[in-house]
């Protein structure tokens, strides 16, 4: 039965989503938050990574969890803008902060990590500190930091190629990429 409410909670939520929720663009550019994970075995796909090492890209940050059917069905158009500007400076810093005690198991993020063909490097954010830093609410939601590390835009809800949201997600990149 808490299943069923479970599920229902988060169709519910992706309906509000994709018919209510418009993208965010940031009013006043704010500083990155430091990243809380410090350890090797707390990045998946790279070494612990700082602010510092994001300087002179732009970046997406994109915060989701494997059980997200929102935040998995938005991989695609990740891995197409990823391959579409890497060449130019971007980078996609995955945040993964679990919602269920079985999607903070090491394991079972790799598996997901390895099944849903993530290459970014992924933080392992299990105990919510940069979700609580970053101020999130949603999976999934994309923060865009300029090459100065300051958070421009943010958007949240499952995201597609050549829709309303992809096309001005992308559009900010693009902008934020010609910025010196």
């Amino acid at each position: 039965m808490q299943l069923f409410k479970d599920l229902r909670n988060r169709f519910l939520f992706a309906v509000f989503v994709m018919f209510f929720a418009l993208p965010a663009q940031a009013k006043d550019a704010y500083a990155l938050p430091e990243f809380t994970q410090k350890s090797a075995q707390e990045w998946l796909n790279s070494k612990p990574l700082t602010k510092k090492d994001l300087l002179g890209k732009v970046t997406l940050v994109d915060f989701w969890t494997f059980d997200c059917w929102n935040c998995y069905r938005s991989f695609p158009w990740l891995h197409g803008i990823e391959n579409k500007y890497k060449s130019k400076g971007f980078q996609i810093i995955g945040i993964h902060s679990p919602e269920f005690d079985h999607e903070k198991i090491h394991a079972n993020i790799k598996a997901k990590i390895k099944q849903f063909k993530i290459t970014n490097p992924v933080m392992v954010d299990n105990d919510m500190g940069y979700w609580r830093a970053m101020n999130n609410r949603y999976w999934p939601a994309y923060y865009i930091v300029d090459k100065k590390g300051r958070v421009r835009a943010s958007y949240i809800g499952e995201t597609h190629k050549n829709t309303a949201q992809a096309n001005q997600i992308e559009a900010t990149i693009e902008k934020l990429l010609a910025e010196k």
